[in-house]
């Protein structure tokens, strides 16, 4: 009895060694994760702030790089435009300018408007009348684009096939080289006008007249319109306004025989309007110039604000990524903290003695 009762209590010391292990091996347990725990915690809390910090700095270059490169385009846009719009201004000026000296010139012309049937005594000849109509060609364009202005017209232009046009507008495309002559049917226009001749004279005189104004745009039309060098229309400038009314009034298959040869007849005035929508035009294409430069530089922008979006998609993705391993790893932690818990918590019956108690 006395052996089996000493081999009872040395059984009892040696489960309670057992158990006293097992707990302290658990309370080992507990504190390496708990460790481990405030060690991985601060671990995430050091590359949150390192990713936070390298992210800001990123944004801050990217911020850096953008404002410059805007800063660099609103200065080169805002130097050209000034450039531009000085220029505008002083042609604008050099057009009202001579506006206003075509004006008084044109008060000078109306006055003589009475007496242009009789201007034997200035335009004795053709080769004088020639002059006078070359003279006022010259003085319109110039007053419209400025004086010697080759960029835009040229004067006294040889052709391909030898021949002298008093003036080729280089107009912008579509519209390209565009011929201008100048002529002045006066004599038959004077007999035709004149009513001191008799009605048979002033009738032959209606005939030839027509036939003058069909032979300048027949020769403008196969000296000045040129397949691959000038545009397909020439202009006819007639520099009296009386004739050029006269057409437009009383000779209208005149101007449909000039449409089919691609003629335009113009007058001192017409012109004048003509080239000056021309000179709209050019001013127009220069400042969509600029805007097809502040087109593509957008255009280059836009690509790097499309590289920006890519690298930030998968900057979001490992962002994702990494929270979601993070929470794993909570997760995981508070099950094995749970069972470590409901372990401690485990209580141990002792066991009866030999009396049953």
């Amino acid at each position: 009895m006395i052996g089996l009762l000493v081999l009872l209590i040395v059984l009892v010391f040696i489960l309670i060694f057992k158990i006293s292990k097992n707990q302290k091996s658990e309370v080992d347990m507990t504190e390496r994760l708990g460790k481990f725990e405030t060690s991985l915690t601060k671990e995430i809390g050091e590359f949150k702030y390192q990713f936070s910090v390298n992210l800001k700095k990123d944004f801050e270059e990217l911020n850096d790089r953008i404002d410059a490169r805007m800063l660099a385009i609103n200065e080169k846009v805002n130097l050209r435009l000034d450039e531009n719009f000085e220029k505008t201004n002083k042609t604008f000026s050099n057009v009202l300018e001579r506006l206003s000296k075509i004006d008084e010139a044109q008060k000078k012309i109306d006055g003589l408007s009475t007496e242009i049937v009789s201007l034997q005594s200035v335009l004795t000849d053709k080769k004088t009348r020639g002059i006078f109509g070359e003279v006022n060609l010259n003085y319109i364009l110039a007053s419209v684009f400025g004086e010697n202005n080759p960029k835009i017209y040229e004067l006294q232009y040889k052709m391909s096939n030898g021949s002298i046009a008093d003036s080729i507008l280089h107009a912008p495309k579509p519209l390209g080289n565009i011929c201008i002559d100048s002529k002045f049917p006066l004599e038959n226009y004077e007999k035709m006008t004149n009513k001191k001749l008799s009605r048979e004279e002033r009738e032959i005189s209606f005939k030839l007249f027509k036939m003058d104004v069909k032979k300048h745009i027949d020769a403008i039309s196969g000296k000045y319109i040129i397949e691959g060098e000038t545009a397909n229309q020439a202009i006819l400038f007639l520099p009296a306004e009386a004739i050029f009314a006269e057409i437009n009034a009383y000779h209208p298959d005149l101007l449909k025989y000039a449409y089919s040869k691609k003629v335009w007849i113009t007058s001192p005035t017409t012109l004048m309007s003509t080239l000056t929508t021309v000179a709209m035009i050019i001013k127009n294409l220069e400042r969509d110039k600029y805007a097809k430069v502040i087109q593509v530089e957008l255009n280059k922008l836009a690509l790097d604000f499309e590289r920006y979006k890519e690298r930030w998609d998968k900057l979001s993705r490992s962002i994702d990524t990494v929270s979601k391993d993070v929470k794993d790893i909570h997760v995981t932690t508070e099950k094995i903290t749970k069972r470590f818990d409901s372990i401690n918590k485990v209580e141990f019956t002792e066991l009866p003695n030999k009396n049953g108690e």
